[in-house]
């Protein structure tokens, strides 16, 4: 039986991962979702794309020539003398104030806004989904990251022993002892936070998790013939690190990797919840459930936080059990 036949055995990480690559492939496209700019406009006998290129005012035959506002009746009355426009399914980007909300700020859901809107009247929806970009981008990037540092420290722990590993246990005892969350607490309140600055912060500490798993595999390892009979031939260590060794320990680094993406995801979560994470007025689900704690009578705003973060994590969950279980031959 094949890896992708085991795989597709395990019915419930099948599915989630085709929903997880649903759900970030639909994401990644968020301004095409939700936007309050047209998708495409016929002006007369031209067409624009505003999501992506510029359209002043004047460009409509109208006066002013800042940008064009098209949710505004007068710059739609505009369009449609000479001409119609497309907007996306949800007419509202992350930033997008509705101005036309009947009840005070957070407003329940509507049929214009399905989510409702936030303490500052924005929809919640279209934030949700730009705010599930972000974080898989984010958690995808930090991840890869984390997992080459502790890739390359665990073999090199794990193939050389002695001395070196020695040292790199020490080392790592020492730091993984340290508060990671309030070292990025301290240090996200002395450097500004954006989206590289955090990602750094992050990757300090990230990679601590690989490398027990990559020591472990190598460990093992080692002393296997086939690494006995390439260092015999005269193959110099690093070819038998990266060349026979680390595809023999890929499945057990593979198998992890969602687990690690679940914590960068949950560790971003909990910095924007604190208001220490990405910019203000950044799509974040951390700050969907500080805006939830913080209105407690509009209740939409923690369930929705709390569901698609649930629904993320508990995707990855799967995910990671059907590659563990893939990969384990035995079965």
């Amino acid at each position: 039986m094949s890896f992708a036949q085991r795989f597709r055995k395990n019915r419930r990480g099948y599915f989630s991962f085709l929903i997880f690559i649903s759900l970030f492939l639909t994401t990644l496209f968020a301004e095409l979702i939700a936007n309050d700019k047209p998708l495409l406009v016929r002006f007369g006998d031209d067409f624009h794309f505003p999501v992506l290129q510029k359209i002043s005012e004047k460009d409509l035959g109208g006066v002013f020539e800042s940008g064009a506002d098209f949710r505004d009746p007068s710059v739609q009355a505009l369009v449609r003398k000479n001409g119609w426009m497309l907007f996306p399914p949800i007419k509202f980007s992350y930033q997008t104030i509705n101005y036309e909300i009947n009840s005070p700020a957070p407003s329940h859901p509507t049929t214009e806004n399905i989510l409702g809107t936030d303490d500052q009247g924005r929809d919640v929806l279209a934030r949700v989904i730009y705010g599930i970009r972000i974080s898989l981008i984010f958690g995808l990037i930090l991840s890869l990251f984390s997992a080459a540092i502790g890739i390359f420290l665990g073999a090199i722990q794990g193939y050389f022993g002695g001395l070196i590993d020695l040292l790199l246990q020490r080392f790592m005892e020492i730091w993984s002892s340290m508060p990671v969350l309030f070292l990025l607490i301290i240090l996200s309140s002395i450097i500004e936070p954006n989206f590289f600055v955090l990602l750094g912060l992050m990757l300090l500490f990230s990679w601590m998790g690989m490398v027990a798993y990559v020591r472990a595999e190598f460990l093992r390892l080692r002393n296997f013939d086939f690494v006995l009979a390439s260092r015999a031939l005269g193959a110099s260590n690093w070819r038998i690190i990266f060349r026979h060794i680390l595809p023999n320990a890929s499945p057990i680094i593979i198998a992890n990797l969602p687990f690690l993406l679940a914590g960068s995801i949950t560790t971003l979560t909990s910095l924007d919840f604190l208001g220490l994470g990405l910019p203000l007025g950044s799509p974040s689900l951390g700050e969907l459930l500080a805006q939830g704690k913080n209105n407690l009578t509009a209740y939409w705003l923690g369930i929705t936080g709390f569901v698609v973060i649930t629904l993320i994590l508990t995707l990855l969950v799967f995910i990671g059990e059907a590659l563990r279980d893939a990969f384990d031959t035995r079965k």
